[in-house]
């Protein structure tokens, strides 16, 4: 479980600002707005950040589900650390909205993000997290 203070910090790529759009797979039909936070697996691992494969299906604050805030007070929600690289794995590869995966989409527009630019994803808590553009 993440501690106070922990953080890591990722460059934006395209498929995080068009999560909907720019994708790999057909498994379902261009969505425009989405957007996620990558979680490196390395940090997923030093952070035991889980997938519901890690959780054996269920919801765990501090292990799938988050708070989160922006650095600016101006945008908040609940995260949901999922997906995975390999089928099976436990730990998960990506932040998104929970049940909403335009709410990074929108925080990403409404920052201006740009490909190249950088987040830190920090915790306030073991449940809380905060994200910074910087």
């Amino acid at each position: 479980m993440a501690n106070t203070g922990d953080s890591y910090i990722v460059t934006i790529k395209r498929p995080h600002l068009e999560w909907g759009e720019y994708r790999y797979t057909d498994s379902r039909g261009v969505v425009y707005g989405e957007g996620y936070i990558k979680i490196p697996a390395k940090e997923a691992r030093r952070l035991d950040l889980l997938n519901t494969n890690g959780t054996h299906g269920g919801d765990v604050w501090g292990e799938n589900l988050f708070n989160c805030m922006s650095a600016d007070g101006r945008f908040s929600c609940v995260l949901r650390a999922q997906g995975c690289s390999n089928a099976g794995d436990p730990y998960a590869k990506q932040f998104a909205g929970d049940n909403n995966l335009k709410a990074l989409g929108d925080w990403y527009y409404s920052m201006g993000a740009q490909i190249g630019d950088q987040v830190k994803v920090t915790w306030a808590s073991p449940t809380d997290i905060i994200i910074d553009l910087i």
